[in-house]
């Protein structure tokens, strides 16, 4: 028998300081039995960071052609592809072909340098892909204001950000490789 995808819910409020943008959504997230809780919250915390009311979670993990969180216009043209992971040459380029914009959500201490070297300069041609890091220990943070119903709040403030939960709270650093 296969396992189900565990569903949480998340109320989430996002002021970005920087874009000016304040977004109070709720969202409801499937979380695959093969992906962990910190990759959960970080699909959560990269539609944070990009929030738009027309941005949305895919199917991800699930459809291989999808990206893990997608901004469409009415002409059903891809604005914005977000992507969780070390994707390999082929999607790089499949993303940056359908999409007027593509952020790769880089994570992993370890994988993620070593993936960068190897593919920064190809990616580096595209000028439409940017590449974000998040390190090990933010993503532990992460994991721990992790509940089924989850009520967040983030603030963005110079490309920096807190998410708090409850009483709990994590200091979010990104770092971009490329912009």
């Amino acid at each position: 028998m296969a396992l189900k995808a565990t569903i949480y819910k998340a109320q989430f409020n996002v002021a970005d300081l920087d874009r000016h943008v304040y977004i109070d959504q709720q969202h409801t997230l499937a979380c695959h039995p093969s992906e962990t809780l910190q990759r959960l919250m970080l699909r959560l915390i990269a539609w944070g960071f990009n929030a738009d009311e027309e941005l949305q979670f895919t199917k991800g993990l699930c459809e291989a052609d999808e990206p893990a969180l997608w901004q469409k216009n009415l002409s059903d043209e891809i604005e914005l592809w977000i992507d969780l992971g070390l994707p390999d040459e082929k999607r790089l380029k499949k993303a940056a072909h359908k999409a007027k914009k593509v952020i790769i959500v880089a994570y992993g201490d370890n994988a993620a340098p070593v993936w960068w070297k190897q593919h920064q300069a190809k990616v580096s041609q595209y000028g439409n892909i940017s590449v974000v890091f998040f390190n090990d220990e933010t993503l532990a943070e992460l994991e721990t204001l992790v509940e089924r119903t989850m009520n967040l709040q983030l603030t963005i403030e110079a490309e920096q950000g807190w998410l708090m939960a409850g009483d709990k709270s994590c200091t979010l650093a990104p770092e971009w490789w490329l912009r």
